[in-house]
């Protein structure tokens, strides 16, 4: 602050001088040309040189300053950017050590399921054909990996050539996706969201709005929001993804089955049968299809029907009730 103040009184003394001498220079034109003695006009004239010379001195000390200006401001905005460097720094290392916790952590959570997986197939291998088997009463979807995912799975072992192929789900996105699922789980909505974002605003300018991988983004972040329970923003992401899936892979494909269970569940909890049930029979027909009956997803699917159905047949009962 102190050196600021003696520098701008500095550079105010200075344009002060200047003025002086440009005065003085003034003032001695007019002596020059108004005399007519030879030795004073010579002293005169040795004045003004002395003169021209103490406002150029002058003149170079105001740029000198004007340029050492330039260079605190320079350096100042050097130190702020190295504080804010600084800082970002700090926060990277944060935030890797807190990338390295989680990584232990699903590190070790996936050795728990590896294990829990090996012991439900030694409980499976148990069981006899024979036995019952309950109906959950719980509305099944895919969660635990990208629908299409598992669609492809079941397309890769299916023979009926009217399926049309398509390409595997990329790694990055089941990894993107576990770590969504793995943020959301724990509640951190404001890591899963701006995640499936940016991944999705980075695939639309890649490959277009209309691509599959677009609808699988979307349908990440739908299941996202469906926890949050903001049920607007889901259903429009989903139906959004649901046109993309029918435009590019066609109206009878798995995926498309996929996001219509995925609606019909949406709707479901949402109370909104009627709306769910057409989107749900759909979805089981175009299982059934390329599949065959004896699939486990068409399993899953007539479970869902049925459980749509069972709650729409309480409410009819509810209403036949209530008009009695």
């Amino acid at each position: 602050m102190t050196t600021s103040l003696l520098t701008h009184d500095l550079t105010h003394s200075t344009r002060s001088i200047i003025s002086s001498l440009e005065t003085l220079r003034q003032e001695h034109n007019l002596l020059l040309s108004s005399s007519t003695n030879d030795d004073k006009r010579t002293h005169i004239q040795q004045s003004l040189e002395t003169i021209d010379l103490g406002i150029d001195e002058a003149i170079v000390m105001l740029q000198l300053e004007n340029h050492l200006d330039d260079l605190d401001s320079e350096t100042y905005k050097l130190m702020l950017q190295v504080q804010r460097l600084s800082q970002e720094n700090n926060w990277l290392r944060d935030e890797l050590s807190v990338t390295e916790k989680h990584l232990q952590t699903s590190t070790q959570m996936k050795q728990e399921y590896e294990q829990d997986i090996r012991a439900l197939n030694e409980s499976l291998a148990s069981i006899t054909t024979n036995e019952n088997f309950n109906l959950t009463n719980s509305i099944d979807i895919d969660k635990d990996m990208p629908s299409e995912t598992k669609e492809q799975t079941s397309i890769n072992s299916n023979t009926n050539p009217d399926i049309k192929n398509y390409s595997e789900v990329p790694a990055r996105f089941r990894t993107l996706h576990n770590l969504v699922i793995q943020y959301a789980q724990a509640g951190r909505y404001e890591v899963a969201v701006p995640l499936c974002r940016q991944a999705l605003e980075d695939l639309e300018k890649t490959h277009g709005h209309t691509h599959p991988d677009v609808a699988t983004m979307l349908n990440i972040l739908a299941l996202v929001y469906r926890d949050q329970n903001k049920f607007k923003e889901a259903l429009q992401l989903l139906t959004e993804a649901l046109t993309i899936r029918e435009k590019t892979l066609g109206l009878e494909h798995p995926a498309v089955a996929a996001t219509l269970n995925n609606l019909a569940v949406l709707y479901g909890k949402k109370n909104r049968y009627k709306e769910a049930e057409p989107l749900c029979k759909r979805a089981l027909e175009i299982r059934e299809k390329c599949f065959g009956v004896d699939h486990p997803d068409v399993g899953k699917q007539l479970n869902n029907l049925a459980l749509l159905c069972l709650n729409q047949g309480k409410t009819w009962l509810d209403k036949a009730q209530q008009t009695e």
